[in-house]
């Protein structure tokens, strides 16, 4: 997920963080299959602010790298 830029989409393929985190995330949406799009990034990178299910979350790097994406065409 972090290699994404701005306003790119994606697709979420499964998120890799276990525990607590993991089922926090696929709480918020972040479940296969689920479409998002890249919003924007703090100045330094952290956090990220993510559209995803219709509504915005922001979320760590540290969890953004628990996440596989591939890229999706636009439209979230």
């Amino acid at each position: 997920m972090l290699g994404l830029k701005n306003g790119e989409s994606f697709s979420v393929k499964r998120v890799t963080i276990a525990r607590e985190i993991g089922k926090r995330l696929a709480d918020m949406g972040f479940v296969r299959g689920a479409k998002g799009r890249i919003v924007r990034s703090a100045m330094l990178g952290d956090p990220i602010q993510v559209k995803i299910c219709q509504y915005d979350v922001s979320i760590r790097r540290a969890e953004a790298q628990g996440i596989e994406v591939e890229m999706a065409e636009a439209g979230v």
